[in-house]
């Protein structure tokens, strides 16, 4: 074999593997771009996710909360209830006061 036709083997040679790097990063910048759209696809579900469960949560304490203060509304009621039952029925201004204090105190 002549030197030339061994330095064009050899050029042959580093351009196949050339060829095969460069297949090579492509094959790998693909595989990166797909785990790149699926991080962002987790990504967005996971979003929407916490976002319906944060709603949820809000729903549920709002309503939490609306029950516990009807229940002391309730109670304040029947308390004012039962102590108006227990006031002579000559009523003053400084009763009607008092009266109106307790309500007031509790709202």
């Amino acid at each position: 074999m002549s030197t030339a036709e061994k330095y064009v083997h050899s050029l042959k040679q580093i351009k196949e593997s050339e060829e095969k790097a460069q297949k090579e990063i492509d094959e790998f910048k693909k595989r990166v771009s797909e785990d790149f759209r699926s991080f962002e696809i987790n990504t967005s579900k996971s979003i929407v996710t916490a976002k319906s469960d944060s709603e949820r949560l809000v729903e549920t304490s709002v309503e939490h909360a609306r029950k516990i203060a009807n229940t002391e509304t309730e109670k304040i009621i029947e308390e004012a209830k039962n102590k108006s039952k227990t006031i002579s029925s000559k009523i003053d201004a400084q009763t009607v006061r008092e009266i109106i204090d307790i309500l007031l105190k509790e709202v």
